[in-house]
């Protein structure tokens, strides 16, 4: 069972169970791989900003909400809201995918 770290340095963290220093690895968070720390005792620690993505993703997953469609030129828009926009790291100019399906849905997928 792992911990979310709260200190930690670029050469590793000290192990709170046995006061070792864990080194960097390569860790499971909720199916997801990201960057942590691993002691030779078996205490693992993730990286915290990684393992917050994850919670606010899992948080926002299947979540629905009510947004604007608006008009840039003869181009239409829609406004993405703040927090999905962190939680899935997009940036202005960055090109995604969008799918059209049934009973006027669309799908937005990373390239």
């Amino acid at each position: 069972m792992g911990m979310i770290a709260k200190s930690f340095s670029r050469k590793g963290m000290e192990c709170g169970k046995c006061g070792h220093l864990a080194g960097e690895a390569s860790l499971s968070f909720q199916g997801h791989e990201i960057n942590g720390w691993k002691c030779r005792c078996g205490e693992e620690y993730f990286n915290p900003e990684q393992a917050q993505k994850i919670l606010t993703l899992n948080k926002l997953k299947n979540s629905k909400f009510e947004v604007k469609v608006g008009q840039i030129r003869s181009n239409l828009i829609v406004r993405i809201p703040k927090e999905v926009e962190e939680a899935l790291g997009l940036r202005k100019g960055e090109e995604m995918l969008l799918g059209v399906l049934e009973g006027r849905k669309i799908e937005l997928m990373g390239k």
